[in-house]
């Protein structure tokens, strides 16, 4: 058996790579039996919450701290009724929309650091108009969240909900892209 020596920048590759991984899984809060209860406990909350879009339900601020902040594209809401205004206004746009909307929650990244937490994910809206048409894609986008647990219950502090396509053209005039 021959021996093969492998090639110096190889090596330092190799080891540039394995010590990046280590900094960051250092920087990263630690996992344990309690963060993983509040990951799911966050997860829950943003499933509730979004299920309240498209079945007529109108208490969104019930899932915010009490001076909590919701940014769509822009728009922003401050607090109960700023929140609610907010909501308000974008079931006043979507007036005319037929059939069920549902939206989907995917590549869920949720950060646990004791009391506050962060998540990131990309939601996508579906509509089906009756139960036999296809679905269509009807908007996408991302969200970054800043939550706080109060009184053993996940909120959110700060929602940022920004839109990459199908966006109402009524909200271009407050949109900022993130």
């Amino acid at each position: 058996m021959t021996s093969r020596k492998l090639p110096l920048s190889l090596l330092l590759a190799t080891g540039a790579l394995a010590l990046g991984s280590m900094a960051r899984a250092a920087d990263a809060p630690k996992i344990t039996p309690e963060t993983l209860v509040d990951r799911a406990m966050i997860e829950e909350l943003l499933v509730d919450y979004y299920s309240q879009l498209g079945a007529g339900k109108h208490d969104f601020s019930y899932w915010f701290a009490a001076d909590g902040i919701l940014d769509v594209n822009g728009e922003i809401g401050q607090g109960k009724e700023g929140i609610e205004k907010i909501y308000r206004d974008t079931a006043a746009r979507a007036v005319g929309r037929k059939g069920t909307f549902k939206m989907l929650l995917t590549n869920i990244k949720i950060s646990v650091n004791g009391n506050t937490a962060t998540a990131d994910m990309i939601w996508t809206g579906i509509i089906s108009e009756t139960v036999t048409s296809k679905p269509v894609l009807d908007e996408q986008g991302h969200e970054h969240d800043e939550l706080v647990k109060q009184n053993g219950r996940w909120v959110f502090k700060h929602r940022w909900v920004t839109s990459d396509g199908g966006m109402n053209a009524a909200l271009l005039k407050t949109y900022k892209k993130r």
